[in-house]
């Protein structure tokens, strides 16, 4: 089973090429960096302040995409990834544009992790009706995915419509950068992986095992295979036992949480995760 790391950098932080470079020297499978482009005043506080992230985290957090970018400039191993990235927010024509590009110029290693959002205020901000999130995103992933499939590309839904044209370049990887959504389990969400990604990246890793059959079952009625699922359990506090449990389960990679901090922090904290490690 690989394991990553999952971290909010800030400007105050670790700087992502020097953190990349560590995470791969140690022998880390990828990297997965959010996003929060601004985080309102009139709304302050995000729901829960969970072990080893901080307000900071959304204040101040760097771009995911410039920082994956200078990720992959000094890497050539691990897999780089957003998690999550708030596609509802983004133009998909730009986004896809952006994501190719990475993909490129990482030589296939990103992964696009995507979720809808709790921060209204900054959905709003952006002019998404946060009511209709869900969506807008799943419009603009299919629009990015014709962007990235298609000579030339089309798109035409109730939120997006892109006449046809050109869209260079594609994502080098043969079956297309793949996308995982971060969310609640839930049929509704199970279906819009099966219709829209290509995994679930359930955040802290709880319900993985009830969620399970329920989410293969989604597969197989649009007619996908269950055994391409994938499942990353996304920024969980690691111990032996969780990391057993979600390899019985067949699990095969994890994302353990990485506070921000110094460069003395972070990696002083990397190297305890090594233990993980096989």
């Amino acid at each position: 089973m690989d394991v990553g790391i999952a971290t909010a950098l800030t400007d105050r932080a670790m700087s992502p090429d020097h953190l990349a470079r560590a995470v791969e020297e140690r022998g880390f499978a990828s990297l997965y960096l959010p996003e929060h482009t601004h985080l309102p005043l009139r709304q302050d506080l995000p729901p829960a302040l969970v072990e080893g992230v901080h307000l900071d985290d959304y204040r101040r957090s760097f771009d995911p995409m410039v920082a994956l970018a200078a990720a992959a400039a000094v890497t050539g191993r691990i897999r780089l990834g957003t998690g999550v990235l708030l596609v509802a927010q983004h133009d998909p024509v730009v986004l896809a544009k952006q994501l190719a590009s990475l993909d490129v110029l990482s030589r296939g290693r990103l992964t696009l992790g995507v979720g809808y959002g709790w921060n209204r205020a900054e959905a709003e901000d952006h002019r998404v009706d946060f009511s209709r999130r869900r969506a807008i995103a799943h419009e603009k992933l299919a629009c990015m995915n014709a962007l990235w499939r298609d000579h030339p590309a089309e798109f035409h839904g109730e939120h997006v419509d892109l006449p046809p044209c050109w869209s260079y370049p594609k994502p080098v990887q043969e079956s297309g950068i793949p996308i995982l959504i971060g969310a609640a389990a839930g049929e509704q969400l199970f279906s819009a992986i099966a219709e829209h990604a290509d995994g679930w990246m359930p955040i802290g890793g709880t319900g993985i095992r009830g969620a399970l059959p329920v989410l293969r079952e989604a597969m197989e009625k649009v007619g996908r295979d269950p055994a391409t699922l994938r499942v990353v359990p996304f920024g969980i506090i690691p111990d032996k036992g969780k990391m057993d449990y979600y390899e019985s389960l067949g699990v095969r990679e994890v994302t353990v949480r990485l506070p921000s901090g110094s460069a003395a922090e972070m990696l002083g904290a990397l190297d305890r995760f090594t233990a993980f490690l096989d």
